[in-house]
C-alpha cells in the first residue's frame, strides 16, 4: 500500500505541531517553509485536518494553527483513512472484471489492507513526535536557514 502526497505532508504537519509546546501557535508559512512544500499544498492540507478537529486554525493577525486534540488521542490510521481519496487495494469495477467473482487476488489484498490499518492504528502521533528534541533540533536546520 502507497500512501499519497497528501498523507505524508498531513503527517509532517501534524509531527510539526505535536513536536512544539502546546502554546505555541505555528504558521501555514512556517509550516511550508520547513518541508519546502507549496504554501497552497500545506493550506489545502490544514483546512481538512481542521474540518476533523485535528487541529485548530484561527484567522488574522494573531492567528495560526495548532493541535486540536492531545497528539496521544491521533491514531494513525485516522489520519490515513482521512487523507486518502480510497483505500481500496485493487479496483475490480471500472472497468468491471470478468474474474471479479472467483479472484482471490483482492481477498488477499483486502486482508493485507486491514491488517495494516489494524497495525497503524495502534500508534498516535505522539508516537511520531516521541523525540521531540531531536525532531526540534531537525526542523530548526531548515534547508532555508
Amino acid at each position: 500500500m502507497r500512501l499519497t502526497k497528501h498523507t505524508d505532508y498531513a503527517f509532517r504537519v501534524l509531527i510539526y505541531l505535536a513536536s512544539m509546546p502546546e502554546d505555541r501557535i505555528s504558521t501555514v508559512q512556517e509550516i511550508a517553509e520547513k518541508f519546502d512544500v507549496s504554501r497552497s499544498h500545506i493550506m489545502k492540507i490544514v483546512q481538512k485536518l481542521a474540518g476533523a478537529g485535528l487541529i485548530h486554525a484561527s484567522r488574522g493577525q494573531h492567528g495560526g494553527i495548532r493541535l486540536g486534540q492531545p497528539k496521544e488521542s491521533i491514531d494513525l490510521r485516522r489520519v490515513i483513512e482521512l487523507m486518502e481519496a480510497t483505500l481500496a487495494p485493487v479496483n475490480c469495477d471500472d472497468p468491471v472484471c470478468i474474474i471479479k467473482k472467483n479472484c482471490t487476488l483482492k481477498n488477499i489484498l483486502f486482508e493485507g489492507q486491514r491488517q495494516f490499518l489494524e497495525h497503524v492504528e495502534r500508534y498516535t502521533l505522539a508516537d511520531l513526535a516521541e523525540p521531540t528534541v531531536l525532531i526540534v533540533s531537525l526542523l530548526n536546520k531548515s534547508r532555508r536557514g
